[in-house]
């Protein structure tokens, strides 16, 4: 069993950064693959990044490839979103996910966070 507990969100104007935090219990964190998906207003929740359980396999959504970046600290059990760049399209509520292989599908991670907001003024 995994818990996940995002932070980091928040209001910024268009082109700045943010760093989201995803936080997890358990001592079995290092064996998961992590997933950051978002969903905005009347739209379905999509990927964004994703990373291997040792950080060695990263991908990102072409959306938002060469602006954000993914990273883990498994002695920390947590996960990161460096989000560089925002622009309004990035606003939606940003979850943090844990499954047993790196995938872009949602099916594919077993635990969820409950969310936190990122909104990008213009």
């Amino acid at each position: 069993q995994v818990q996940l507990v995002e932070s980091g969100g928040g209001l910024v104007q268009a082109g700045a950064s943010l760093r989201l935090s995803c936080a997890a219990s358990g001592r079995t964190f290092s064996r998961y693959a992590m997933g950051w998906f978002r969903q905005a207003p009347g739209k379905e929740r999509e990927f964004v990044a994703g990373i291997s359980w040792d950080g060695g396999t990263r991908y990102y959504a072409n959306s938002v490839k060469g602006r954000f970046t993914i990273s883990r600290d498994n002695a920390k059990n947590e996960v990161y979103l460096q989000m560089n760049s925002l622009k309004p399209e990035d606003t939606a509520v940003y979850y943090c996910a844990a499954g047993g292989t790196i995938s872009s599908a949602r099916p594919s991670y077993n635990y969820w966070g409950q969310g936190t907001q990122v909104t990008v003024s213009s």
